[in-house]
């Protein structure tokens, strides 16, 4: 399987955090992928240009959710996302949330990134960063204790805050410091995690 990815993406850290949890990091290999080269493979491979992509038997799987779940079908399933009822939906609006909060995230990464200094809109920025706020502050505080298998949301939250510290849209901690626990907690528990800490 060729999984294309780049090394700071925190929706592909979660297919590859996904893949360690699974036992299946071996399987996988890493095309790393620039998004913004026009020549870049990726848009080839996935005609809207995106990552996380894996290829895979002869076809390809977009969106990081869907190849986790995929993943962790081939492991058995049932074990990153449980395969039913109300347990399988908790998972799911836990794993949206989590994903909506790096894309507020992304988006002011790409505000700075790709406007002029000087053009940049603050109520765009102070907007996301709202949402970013808003999503830490409706999260609990449960201790994690899942520890080798987290589930498909708990990936995304730490994929989330490790983001956060990598591109300092804003100090989590500030807003969250009920996670502070839960992220050392899910740092020494969960294989794969300093292995797929985001880099430039």
């Amino acid at each position: 399987m060729i999984l294309y990815s780049a090394p700071a993406s925190p929706f592909g850290r979660k297919v590859k955090l996904a893949a360690h949890c699974l036992g299946m990091a071996d399987r996988i290999t890493v095309r790393p992928t620039n998004t913004g080269d026009p020549d870049d493979e990726i848009r080839t491979v996935n005609p809207l240009g995106k990552i996380p992509a894996l290829v895979t038997d002869g076809h390809t799987l977009y969106d990081s959710r869907v190849i986790v779940e995929y993943l962790d079908s081939l492991a058995g399933g049932g074990k990153l996302l449980p395969t039913s009822g109300d347990a399988r939906f908790e998972v799911l609006t836990r794993a949206a949330k989590m994903d909506g909060i790096m894309d507020a995230a992304l988006l002011v990464v790409y505000e700075a990134r790709f406007r002029p200094e000087g053009m940049q809109v603050e109520t765009v920025l102070q907007t996301q960063r709202d949402r970013i706020i808003r999503g830490l502050a409706s999260i609990g505080d449960d201790a994690y204790a899942n520890g080798a298998m987290p589930d498909l949301g708990e990936i995304g939250l730490a994929c989330l805050l490790d983001y956060l510290d990598f591109r300092k849209q804003v100090d989590w901690r500030d807003h969250a410091p009920q996670l502070v626990s839960w992220m050392k907690d899910f740092g020494a528990a969960v294989p794969g995690y300093d292995d797929t800490l985001p880099a430039d």
